[in-house]
């Protein structure tokens, strides 16, 4: 007779865990992905590098992106173009969101495209895109 009773709490338990959590530790809270925040590459209008290994990303009108590189995404200043691929291939009208790494092609003075590795950590609130220094935002 207790079988079917401990079953029946395992699975409540397991129905339970698979439910959404509140925010109740201080940290992110367990969500679905509507709250995931992405970019399509094929929208990129602008660009500005800001701090060392940072670049800004207007993406449309109103919307910018940060991206951190992992190293040798310098020299964006000077840069003409960039191409922004998914590093896990794909077109590029590609979506990226935030947590996903890209590598970044810029071309500018030099005949050698540089190439980085870099990382989607945030899109900017309105708040933060005016707060940027004007030298850093694209």
């Amino acid at each position: 007779m207790r079988l079917p009773a401990l079953a029946a709490l395992g699975v409540f338990t397991g129905l339970t865990a698979c439910a959404p959590m509140s925010d109740t530790a201080g940290g992110a809270a367990v969500d679905s992905a509507s709250a995931r925040q992405c970019l399509n590459i094929s929208q990129v209008t602008n660009f500005r590098q800001g701090r060392h290994n940072q670049l800004f990303l207007r993406i449309g009108r109103s919307e910018v992106f940060e991206l951190v590189s992992a190293g040798g995404c310098t020299d964006f200043d000077f840069a003409n173009q960039l191409a922004i691929m998914p590093d896990s291939g794909g077109a590029t009208g590609a979506r990226l969101c935030v947590g996903d790494t890209a590598r970044v092609y810029a071309h500018g003075s030099s005949e050698t495209p540089m190439a980085c590795r870099a990382r989607i950590t945030r899109k900017l609130t309105d708040e933060e895109i005016a707060a940027l220094p004007d030298s850093h935002r694209p």
